[in-house]
């Protein structure tokens, strides 16, 4: 077998790969290489199989200042190789006996060999601190024992108080003996003989030492030590741990420098990569995608590094949604995945080094290119694998189909399909490749005609494989395809066959597709005998939203005729199906059918309606017995319900009662809305509560919920009260806050002023009213009329009877019966019955109050003959 050794360096926007080879023979595989983009294994890890798998980590965007202590990978070989010519010259050389003296230039063209022929026995004690470190750095590049030795000489002279850059140096010939005892001795000698601050660059020299060797237990152990003594880590010192950490798997240290990392409040990418990978390795997928979110939640720069590792994760655990939404990600921060160009570099030179791809090299070209969404790649590599005599796996099938739904190849893929089922793919998972691959291609409408043979034979006779196939139709409104499906069945279960429609049904109507929920209804086997109580129900709601309500009340009623007793589901949507049809009536009925179901018990949406409707029906006795029933049942209210209950029962309850449910609310911390403000301003107003009702007011406007309404409704209070100073007063208010007067609020100080007889206001109001532009509506004629009428003013009630009907509005029921008053106030008893007689040829149909202001005018005017006739006729009338 050949043996293989890939370098993969990770940089910035750039991939670099080498291969070196030796003695190579038969069949390669460069599955490790493809596992970057195929993501089989970790991406910075031994991936392959039998070959060995070199992946160095630069940390020097890890880095943080000129002063750290790590030297580049290269670097450090060039010094390795520059140390043995230099121990082979010396070999040669003679050791000089003559005293050289210190003669160096620390300057930019001063050599190391300079250096290295120094006697250090003939070191004069006079050499300042700055030269010896000159002399003790060159001698660490070259000649470990003559570094250590001349650092013993530096000792021993007292060159080492407070000298840390001695200490590092000495500390980076000790990591390379690995003499860690050593090590330690002279880190504990910094701190309590020599009074040496520590830094991070003392122990990053030992734990480099340690990355480089894999020695995972004594970096730990240095890291320890770092904390201990108070000294700071910076970002290489967890770039080294953390890749230490990882080529061993030992997620425990890992999990601990990790918090530690975070804790300080240090970014570092590649320790983010590391503890991705090594949870991705272990399968604490979990673990894993905690890092990824505090990865892009920390504000970390992503490096091609960490975008690699994003995608393997993903991959690993089959999140291709994912993955695929990480490398568009990648391509828009400008890192371009060219992994696959530098691969397809690679397989064209394998013949030219004698090697011929394998079948798992093949394998991961196609999958490769497929991650690539590069068609015409992956299908050369998949005719090239048939053509090698090889077999494409179940991974290769899936990636194909993909490529062939998106790049619209349906030949293409009926034959990947028959591929599969050849191998003895399950026909439910074929099934679900294919769909998934077309919905998620946007092309669904191109999958029908590729179900077919033997695979569409498998979908009418399995029930789930058929139920699969129509759900995914009717979800990409392939309504009519599906119903096909549906009538070719070869399976019979009819309970199974029920649910599935009403599946379909409610997966319509949660799309939008209410016609194709009528299609499919229309086209489904029905049971004349037995209907289907959730379909049907379904199907009333359905014909409710589209206004349908003839389709929907004959639905109820085939429903009603049957022994199918509703349940509370099916009562809410056939009450608020007539309630939307205006049929307020009949839904009454209905609550009243489902009152004598004792297994019935509303709930907190039906109760609303349930309020509502008898509030618009206005039957206050329906809506305090339903009130306290509500009280009996211990049902818990919420906000809604206690606005939905105020605001319902406002003219049904005592104001105590309501009170009451007020200040239960506000104690429970629930805020009212501006109509149960308003209703309760209307009714405390009413009861003469106007404390409470001010209260009420300055709460709506500390909330910002005080309206125009609010407004017209304390001014109508104050108003019918004769409170009138503050009645001005809140009018005033009104204006100063941004309103302007109403309409409503002018009516309101008319018929004020007007019954308390101040007509020098209520004219001054009028005169307001008309410079303010504010038109004159039915309520303003009418208290014209009336207050005119009382004061006996006979031809001020002409004029406002003309300019009522020039107006274009005309006199309606209230201006006739003020009308009428009016002239029996003022004695004029013909126009009066006149007005009845008007009334009926304007098509405006007298009432109670029409009868009784005309009976009461002939009385007071003697007529007491017509006036029996009018009381006899109200009689047979009815009123």
């Amino acid at each position: 077998m050949a043996s293989m050794k890939f370098s993969i360096s990770s940089e910035s926007k750039n991939l670099k790969f080498t291969a070196g080879s030796s003695q190579l023979s038969g069949h390669g595989s460069i599955s490790a290489f493809i596992s970057y983009l195929h993501l089989t294994n970790t991406v910075l890890s031994d991936v392959s199989e039998s070959k060995e798998v070199e992946s160095p980590i630069n940390f020097s965007n890890c880095v943080a200042d000129e002063s750290a202590v790590l030297e580049d990978l290269n670097s450090a070989r060039e010094f390795r190789k520059r140390g043995k010519k230099l121990r082979k010259k010396f070999r040669r050389v003679r050791r000089p006996t003559e005293d050289v003296g210190l003669k160096f230039n620390c300057g930019e063209n001063s050599g190391v060999r300079e250096q290295e022929n120094v006697d250090i026995d003939a070191v004069g004690p006079d050499l300042s601190l700055e030269h010896c470190n000159f002399i003790l750095k060159n001698l660490e590049k070259s000649k470990d024992g003559k570094a250590l030795k001349f650092f013993e000489w530096m000792r021993s002279e007292g060159k080492l108080k407070q000298n840390v850059t001695a200490y590092n140096l000495a500390l980076r010939v000790v990591g390379r003996m690995e003499d860690w005892d050593l090590a330690e001795a002279m880190i504990r000698e910094m701190i309590t003989e020599l009074d040496c601050e520590l830094n991070f660059q003392v122990f990053n020299t030992l734990i480099y030492a340690c990355s480089r060797r894999g020695h995972a237990r004594e970096g730990s152990k240095w890291f320890r030590m770092m904390l201990d003594n108070g000294v700071r880590p910076n970002e290489a010192t967890f770039g080294m741990l953390m890749s230490l950490y990882q080529k061993g798997w030992n997620v425990e240290e890992a999990e601990f420098t990790f918090s530690h990392m975070k804790n300080l409040g240090i970014k570092c990418q590649s320790a983010y990569s590391a503890m991705i990978t090594i949870y991705t390795r272990l399968g604490l997928y979990d673990k894993a995608e905690k890092v990824i979110s505090l990865l892009r939640d920390g504000e970390v720069i992503l490096n091609m590094e960490n975008w690699l590792v994003l995608l393997n994760a993903y991959s690993q655990q089959g999140k291709m949604e994912e993955a695929e939404s990480v490398l568009v990600s990648m391509q828009e921060a400008g890192f371009s995945p060219n992994i696959m160009e530098a691969a397809q570099h690679l397989f064209q030179n394998l013949k030219a080094i004698h090697i011929e791809p394998d079948e798992a090299t093949y394998r991961s070209m196609i999958e490769g290119w497929g991650r690539a969404d590069n068609y015409r790649e992956a299908k050369w590599y998949y005719k090239e694998l048939k053509g090698a005599g090889f077999k494409p796996n179940s991974s290769n099938l899936y990636t194909m189909i993909n490529l062939q739904s998106r790049h619209g190849d349906e030949e293409g893929a009926i034959t990947t399909l028959e591929e599969m089922m050849k191998m003895g793919c399950q026909y439910s998972s074929v099934i679900g490749i294919l769909l998934q691959a077309y919905e998620r291609a946007e092309r669904f409408d191109k999958l029908p005609p590729l179900l077919r043979g033997s695979l569409y034979e498998h979908v009418l006779g399995n029930q789930t494989s058929c139920s699969i196939v129509v759900m995914a139709y009717v979800k990409n409104s392939l309504v009519d395809d599906a119903i096909k499906i549906l009538q070719a069945k070869k399976w019979k279960d009819q309970d199974f066959e029920d649910n599935l429609y009403h599946l379909l049904i409610c997966s319509c109507k949660d799309l939008g597709h209410l016609d194709n929920a009528v299609k499919i209804y229309a086209h489904m086997p029905k049971s004349e005998d037995k209907p289907n109580l959730h379909i049907m129900s379904t199907m009333i709601d359905i014909y409710s939203v589209m206004n349908f309500f003839t389709e929907a009340e004959n639905l109820y009623l085939k429903l009603k005729s049957s022994d199918i007793a509703l349940d509370l589901i099916a009562f809410s949507i056939v009450i608020r199906m007539y309630v939307k049809a205006g049929k307020l009536e009949d839904a009454c009925s209905v609550l009243d059918i489902m009152d004598k179901q004792d297994n019935i018990v509303p709930d907190i949406y039906l109760l609303r309606d349930m309020l509502r409707i008898y509030q618009k029906r206005r039957m206050a006795g329906k809506l305090a017995d339903l009130y306290y029933k509500i009280l009996k049942t211990g049902v818990a209210w919420n906000q809604e319900m206690y606005n939905c209950v105020i605001n319902c029962c406002a003219r049904a309850l005592p104001v105590d009662e309501l009170s009451r449910i007020f200040d239960e609310m506000i104690q429970r911390g629930f805020t009212p809305n501006t109509i149960t403000f308003n209703v309760m301003l209307n009714v405390y107003g009413k009861s003469r509560l106007f404390k409470k009702a001010r209260k009420v007011f300055l709460m709506a406007r500390k909330q910002g919920l005080a309206d125009i309404i609010s407004y017209n409704t304390l001014i109508a209070a104050y108003g019918q009260s004769k409170y009138l100073r503050n009645m001005s007063s809140t009018v005033t208010k009104m204006q100063f806050y941004g309103f302007s007067v109403s309409l409503e609020a002018y009516n309101c100080m008319l018929d004020a002023y007007g019954k308390e007889g101040q007509m020098e206001k209520f004219r001054s109001v009028l005169r307001r009213m008309r410079d303010s532009g504010c038109a004159s509506d039915h309520y303003t004629y009418n208290i014209m009329i009336n207050i005119y009428g009382e004061q006996g003013w006979i031809e001020e009630v002409a004029e406002v009877l003309t300019e009522l009907k020039e107006s274009g509005l005309g006199p309606d029921l209230c201006s006739y019966n003020t009308l009428i008053k009016a002239y029996g106030i003022a004695g004029m008893v013909e126009d009066a019955v006149d007005l009845v007689k008007e009334m009926r040829e304007n098509g405006v149909e007298p009432d109670r109050i029409t009868y009784n202001n005309l009976i009461t005018a002939l009385r007071k005017n003697d007529k007491f003959l017509e006036a029996v006739r009018w009381s006899l006729w109200m009689k047979q009338m009815g009123l």
